[in-house]
């Protein structure tokens, strides 16, 4: 499906949705075209049907011969048996297409997702992307079932009537002519009206989605304050927008819908009474079927040009959405991996030369001029206030971001020539607050290590202090986790953690914040755990408490991106500077 996004990608940029959707259904055109064939047959008794009542009335009234009643009665017959098989058919071509292009564009969609650096991630919301994936793609899908099975109906009962009118009575064509023309024109008045209300509700719905999101994250907070009332305030408010944006939508669909029947019932009567007139006083030949076929397909044409109208908010809705994936697929903050070097095994040498970074819009670089020389096997510790840069290094090592301007070497490589996903297979990240899925023990701590054994598994969870509480579970290693490890303790997530590290051997350790959130006696288990995972792999250390870095080969003092000092815990003590004061402070 990368493939398939790649393309799709290229063939947007700076082309009309509708164009775009002809892209997606380009693998499925025969299918489409077939059933096309397949529609227009099966839906061909809705025109004929006027012809056929024609042919009765005359031969009933002008006593013809009964075998032009029998042919015509026939033939519809004929149709409307077959009907039920072709309308399956039609089902499995339309619908089909429409499923695989879904399919394929949400698998576009998670691609992209994958690709976008962690910085677009960190400005859009979760839930924003979650609506694109799951309701627009699904707006899209509607928009072209209800396109074909409706819109394609009416299409081929303009052209059908029109057809019959232009062989038996051409002199009423120009009327017909002339109702088509004007109901385009109100749809081109009002759909530029349509486009604009459906993308301020297509906003506002994303919006609740993100508020949704978020409230669901913050619930356990929002109990234990007692801020039911408050959450629910801020719901209410996005949740009136989207009520005004949509009575609003609703409105003007509304008036869509009524001015279009009542103008073209308006001009139906007047065509109507006209050729009650010319075949009164028979100012033209036509006959009393003709006079019946015509009432019928005026009725009919009607409709189905009423029906095409109301398809324009569907379409309007429909295309919104191919814009709004379109957002995601054409954004451009890429990682670009393709044609770099594969990394096919890490020492763990890791080398800062000069290295600045800064985040779009922000004022100062978060990272300036650091320059620090990792020898493999090295565990260094980067302390400091809030804000003064720690994490960004981190994000730096991990590939996540790439230096404003220095360069940063691993092995002797610089890292901008490298393939980044080929060097995180030897990268293990342990954060602050660990993720696990809604899953079994051991598919949270084998994540990405499909082949991984119970052997291993287990040995991953004794080393990371954790196959004791494990094998007091209901199930072991098959007890499910919940919801982001809710059923476990803090201090049980994070050994998960560990061991999800340690089952990977890596080469290069991240630890962010590990032990923070611990009680005393979690954080020495886990403390123990890491000192195993740290033998052997270059390490980097983020943490508050100075405890936890102590032993550290070498520990970072940070400040305002810059590096203060750099040594041992006993020699920053016996220097007295900004390590010191930050250990006082703590020990006060």
């Amino acid at each position: 499906m990368a493939s398939f996004e790649g393309s799709l990608d290229r063939r947007y940029r700076g082309e009309h949705p509708v164009r775009t959707l002809l892209y997606l259904f380009r693998k499925d055109r025969w299918r489409l075209a077939a059933a096309l064939v397949v529609f227009t047959v099966k839906h061909s008794p809705i025109w004929l049907l006027p012809l056929v009542t024609a042919a009765i009335v005359d031969t009933v009234v002008m006593h013809l011969p009964l075998e032009r009643l029998w042919s015509s009665v026939g033939l519809t017959m004929l149709i409307l048996i077959v009907n039920t098989p072709l309308h399956l058919l039609w089902v499995r071509l339309l619908h089909g297409s429409v499923r695989r292009t879904g399919t394929a564009l949400r698998s576009a969609l998670c691609t992209r997702m994958q690709q976008l650096s962690i910085g677009y991630h960190t400005r859009t919301s979760a839930g924003v992307l979650q609506t694109k994936v799951v309701r627009d793609v699904e707006t899209v899908e509607q928009m072209v079932q209800q396109t074909a099975e409706i819109g394609l109906g009416a299409v081929t009962v303009l052209i059908g009537g029109l057809a019959i009118i232009a062989v038996r009575t051409p002199e009423f064509l120009p009327v017909f002519f002339l109702v088509v023309p004007v109901a385009a024109l109100l749809v081109a008045r009002l759909r530029g009206r349509l486009r604009t209300h459906n993308e301020d509700f297509r906003q506002e719905v994303e919006h609740l989605s993100s508020r949704v999101s978020e409230m669901t994250r913050l619930i356990t907070i929002t109990r234990a304050h007692g801020l039911e009332r408050d959450a629910l305030r801020r719901m209410d408010d996005t949740l009136r927008r989207v009520l005004d944006s949509g009575r609003r939508l609703d409105l003007l669909n509304g008036r869509f819908a009524s001015l279009s029947w009542v103008f073209l019932n308006l001009l139906g009567i007047c065509f109507l009474s006209g050729a009650a007139l010319i075949a009164y006083f028979e100012i033209w030949a036509i006959t009393p079927g003709d006079v019946v076929m015509l009432s019928a397909f005026l009725t009919t044409l009607t409709n189905s040009t009423s029906t095409l109208m109301g398809l324009a908010p569907v379409v309007t809705k429909g295309l919104e959405s191919v814009r709004s994936i379109g957002e995601v697929l054409q954004a451009p903050e890429l990682e670009y991996n393709a044609g770099k070097t594969e990394v096919t095994e890490v020492r763990g040498a890791v080398e800062f030369q000069g290295v600045h970074y800064a985040y779009r819009n922000a004022g100062a670089p978060a990272v300036r001029d650091f320059t620090l020389s990792v020898a493999p096997g090295e565990t260094v510790a980067l302390v400091g206030a809030s804000g003064a840069g720690k994490s960004t290094v981190l994000n730096l090592v991990i590939g996540f971001i790439r230096p404003t301007s220095g360069r940063i070497l691993l092995d002797g490589t610089d890292m901008n020539d490298l393939d980044l996903r080929t060097y995180r297979h030897f990268v293990s990240v342990v954060p602050q607050e660990s993720i696990l899925f809604e899953g079994t023990v051991r598919e949270n701590v084998a994540y990405g290590m499909e082949h991984a054994d119970d052997d291993a598994v287990r040995q991953a969870l004794r080393d990371a202090n954790a196959l004791e509480f494990v094998e007091r579970l209901p199930q072991g290693l098959e007890t499910v986790v919940g919801d982001n490890g809710a059923r476990l303790s803090g201090g049980q997530r994070q050994r998960l953690a560990i061991a999800r590290a340690l089952i990977r051997d890596p080469r290069v350790l991240i630890l962010d914040e590990a032990t923070s959130a611990l009680d005393t006696r979690s954080e020495a288990l886990v403390q123990q755990a890491l000192g195993r995972l740290l033998h052997g792999r270059t390490t980097f250390v983020v943490a508050h408490r100075l405890s936890t870095v102590r032993n550290a080969d070498r520990i970072v003092v940070m400040r305002d991106g810059a590096i203060q000092e750099i040594g041992s815990h006993e020699e920053l003590l016996r220097r007295g500077g900004a390590y010191a004061a930050l250990q006082s402070a703590q020990l006060a």
